[in-house]
């Protein structure tokens, strides 16, 4: 197996490797490492003028294999100061991803920037942590997670740190939006607080609103999940690198006992 998430094979196409698995099923990806390459394709559309990804909203049609996956991306909406992008991954022939993306010609406003908010201690002040039982091996062992706050087998809000141990794209060097969206799905399973063996808590999407580019490999998620009456729930997160917050994530989640079925 290659030491990263995806093999290129060409002409748009990606072997998804066993670093891909996801918790629920080691048949299926976790989310991060396919929303990251839908990011790296809206990355790759070229802009007329220098511009930045200022959203990004991927939307989840089905499970994605651990198979190869074809990704594509063009502009939807061209224009001068604001773009709008679209991606779209697939396996075989059926779409498993929609990604849409508001890019926005970049301008000079050092002067009036704002305040993020309070940082997160650094990552080597804090150790690693384990996540709990009855989850499945894969993306979660190839992504190194340090608690700040609460923890992945502690239920409840938590923050904590991610950093990849493994390339998105064999061979390459992950961008820092790469990496952000590698870990910006992770906002539910860091923030759960229903046992995974008995209560399905799955996101049907991704929003991230970015307010400037990562930097270094640490991805910091403070991040809380919220659960409804009726089988509906959110997972919000504000996003992190060792300067500061630098974006927010938003998930829906479909909550309900697992021997109710998944579907």
């Amino acid at each position: 197996m290659a030491d990263a998430f995806y093999v290129p094979r060409g002409e748009g196409r990606y072997s998804a490797t066993a670093h891909t698995a996801g918790p629920w099923s080691s048949d299926s990806q976790h989310f991060g490492p396919p929303s990251a390459l839908l990011v790296r394709a809206l990355e790759t559309v070229e802009p007329a003028h220098p511009a930045e990804l200022a959203r990004v909203t991927v939307e989840i049609l089905g499970p994605a294999p651990v198979a190869e996956l074809t990704v594509r991306a063009r502009v939807e909406r061209p224009g001068r100061s604001v773009e709008l992008l679209q991606a779209e991954l697939a396996s075989a022939e059926r779409v498993v991803a929609r990604a849409s993306a508001w890019r926005v010609a970049t301008s000079d406003t050092a002067e009036i920037a704002t305040d993020g908010g309070p940082m997160l201690p650094a990552p080597d002040s804090v150790t690693e942590s384990p996540w709990p039982e009855g989850w499945q091996s894969g993306y979660l062992d190839a992504v190194e997670w340090r608690a700040v706050r609460g923890g992945m087998d502690v239920p409840g809000p938590a923050a904590v740190w991610a950093r990849q141990r493994v390339p998105l794209v064999d061979g390459e060097e992950p961008s820092g939006l790469q990496r952000l969206f590698t870990v910006a799905d992770s906002g539910n399973g860091v923030s759960n607080f229903l046992d995974p063996r008995q209560w399905w808590f799955i996101n049907s999407e991704l929003t991230v609103h970015v307010r400037r580019v990562p930097e270094g490999e640490w991805i910091g998620l403070d991040a809380v999940t919220l659960v409804g009456r009726h089988g509906t729930g959110t997972a919000t997160s504000i996003l992190h690198d060792a300067s500061g917050p630098l974006a927010t994530g938003a998930q829906a989640l479909m909550v309900r006992p697992r021997q109710a079925g998944g579907g």
